[in-house]
């Protein structure tokens, strides 16, 4: 049995690497990840070599490697989540349809906030969120619902001037709020549904797909 605060070097290179290039969008050479890491550049060759070959990283022509798409693979074959996914992204497309503007659906992970699902405005001008973004809970609407246990906000994006974010809570079957649904209302000569419209669709929306996923109305838990 591994006893507490073991140390298994080759994992612990691993892992410092791919929390380092979850930070850097842009990608880092290997001279900057192992001066980054503390590590000299034989030291994390062999795991960057693994971790390439397995698809958890690419390398760019220039030689700079970044996250590859294998983590978020792993993490979308979680059954809940594959589960959320099956329900909600159906209504959400009906949503985007009717109120012509984008959605996405978000969780809390940790102290911040991961976009799992996407539709796109069928509009000809729309805002969307990139599947598998990160943001931090504070500052965030759609971060105040889900960590404050809202049931909707409608507020002001204080990030992108111009947009209305429009955030409903999805619940679970025991009540407590597992997603939110965020309408990113963008008001321009292209919106021809009125604000309150979209408000009261997107709730409605979040309601059926609670509804879908066990919730009866009037049940709230954490």
């Amino acid at each position: 049995m591994t006893q507490p605060g073991y140390a298994v070097p080759a994992l612990d290179k691993a892992l410092d690497i791919l929390e380092l290039l979850a930070d850097e969008p842009g990608g880092l050479a290997q001279s900057e990840i192992a001066e980054a890491t503390g590590r000299s550049v034989g030291q994390i060759f062999r795991v960057l070599v693994s971790l390439e070959r397995r698809g958890y990283l690419v390398r760019e022509r220039g030689g700079r490697y970044l996250l590859g798409t294998r983590l978020f693979d792993l993490a979308h074959r979680h059954a809940p989540l594959r589960g959320l996914e099956a329900v909600a992204v159906p209504i959400m497309r009906e949503l985007a349809e009717g109120v012509r503007q984008s959605c996405n659906l978000a969780v809390l992970e940790g102290d911040r906030v991961r976009v799992v699902a996407q539709v796109e405005s069928p509009a000809d001008f729309g805002y969307r969120v990139r599947v598998g973004a990160l943001f931090d809970v504070a500052g965030t609407a759609t971060g105040e619902v889900l960590a404050g246990d809202r049931d909707e906000l409608v507020r002001a994006d204080a990030l992108q001037p111009g947009i209305t974010d429009v955030v409903a809570a999805v619940r679970g079957a025991t009540g407590a709020s597992i997603a939110a649904l965020t309408v990113p209302y963008v008001s321009t000569s292209f919106s021809t549904v009125a604000h309150t419209q979209v408000v009261r669709q997107a709730r409605s929306a979040a309601r059926e797909i609670s509804q879908s996923l066990g919730w009866k109305p009037g049940v709230t838990g954490r």
